[in-house]
């Protein structure tokens, strides 16, 4: 403070600005910048900065120095120009397609996404924009879906529950040869183990909350793509103002430091799972890309480098659901993934229970179906766990 001498100043006045000179230092750990405005040098910054003839920190719905850290981190790791960051997943795939389009256009959804996502392309349709929901592991549907005001072709793969893929590369060539985006939604595998835009995708989008941040305890999500396309999401997330705090920037921050080593240990714990749930009597069929009998074991091997934590399973009788569920101990029932715990739940009662059951049958998501996101206790006590809750039924 440098307009008056705050020894003269009175109580509140030094209460507040007593001290707030912060000395120059390098910190080992990246700063929390807990600030919601950003003080300007002058008038003629702050006249540059409000109209847009210079970038730099204004107000933290916009940019953040803690938040930058973590969208140029992020963009880096997928290989993208840009990235921005949002504060959920959901605010993230929200900002992203209201980017990319308007009343009167078109987009090709795949038939399996997470619930939130499919109810979000329904409430599209209220706003003029249709939706066709059609299965993209197989591009002929993908080739038929097209039509002149298509816009965009979204997809996870792996699917949300199913575990199903769809080949990055042979969509991102349709939609380019016919003017369309591709926006992948790449949390389940994370920049770790599958990097979209590498095989031709447009724009990738995460749920910062599961295996980026790791633990559990923050919502987060983020946007990576061209810094164009980032510029054009920054001014409809600005007014949509779905903005991240700082300190769940700077807990992803933190989480991402250890990606690597997770991970692996997700990998390796998922795999020794999957082939114990092939062995038990009690389970019809295991959904996991590493193993060898999944349909597209070959597809994974070609655009991942790992097959992550993820697990899907079929009880062999729908009614012994819930029983399986309230016997586990070590396993936690929630509808989050990518947790350190092991975490586990049952898509038609919990995260896809929005769809509509005739259409969640039809696209594999099975009343026997149970989700299992594979965390990285000891995996024989996972195992034993699960094996403890299926003697139950």
């Amino acid at each position: 403070m440098v307009f008056m001498d705050l020894k003269r100043a009175g109580f509140s006045t030094r209460a507040i600005h007593a001290g707030d000179k912060i000395q120059e230092a390098e910190p080992v750990a990246i700063p929390i910048y807990q600030t919601a405005p950003f003080r300007f040098k002058d008038a003629a910054h702050g006249a540059r900065l409000m109209g847009g003839k210079e970038e730099g920190y204004v107000y933290s719905r916009g940019l953040n120095p803690t938040t930058e850290v973590f969208e140029k981190r992020m963009a880096d790791l997928e290989g993208g120009e840009a990235a921005m960051a949002q504060a959920s997943g959901m605010a993230a795939i929200s900002a992203a397609v209201l980017t990319e389009v308007k009343s009167g256009d078109h987009i090709i959804a795949d038939e399996v996404i997470y619930g939130s996502t499919y109810d979000l392309f329904v409430d599209l349709k209220k706003f003029g924009v249709d939706v066709s929901f059609v299965d993209t592991s197989d591009i002929v549907n993908v080739e038929n879906a097209f039509r002149p005001g298509t816009r965009l072709v979204f997809f996870e793969t792996p699917a949300n529950p199913t575990m199903k893929l769809s080949d990055i590369k042979a969509i991102s060539d349709v939609a380019h040869e016919r003017g369309a985006k591709v926006f992948i939604d790449n949390t389940f595998m994370t920049p770790y183990f599958q990097q979209p835009i590498m095989h031709g995708a447009d724009v990738v989008i995460h749920s910062a909350t599961k295996y980026l941040n790791g633990h559990g305890d923050t919502i987060g999500g983020i946007i990576v793509g061209t810094s164009e396309f980032i510029k054009q999401a920054r001014h409809t997330a600005k007014n949509i103002g779905g903005a991240i705090s700082p300190f769940n920037s700077w807990l992803i921050v933190r989480g991402m430091k250890t990606l690597a080593v997770r991970m692996d240990r997700h990998n390796e714990n998922a795999m020794a799972v999957a082939k114990y749930l092939q062995r038990h009597d009690k389970v019809s069929a295991v959904l996991y890309p590493g193993l060898w009998d999944h349909p597209q074991h070959d597809l994974a091997k070609e655009q991942m480098s790992g097959y992550g934590g993820m697990v899907a399973f079929l009880l062999r009788d729908a009614e012994g659901v819930p029983a399986f569920l309230n016997s586990l101990h070590l396993c936690t029932l929630a509808v989050s993934l990518g947790d350190v715990e092991t975490l586990i739940q049952h898509p038609a009662t919990m995260t896809h229970s929005v769809v509509p059951r005739e259409k969640r049958i039809k696209y594999g998501i099975a009343d026997e179906l149970v989700r299992l996101s594979v965390g990285l206790e000891d995996a024989d006590d996972i195992i034993s766990d699960i094996e403890q809750a299926l003697d139950s039924i």
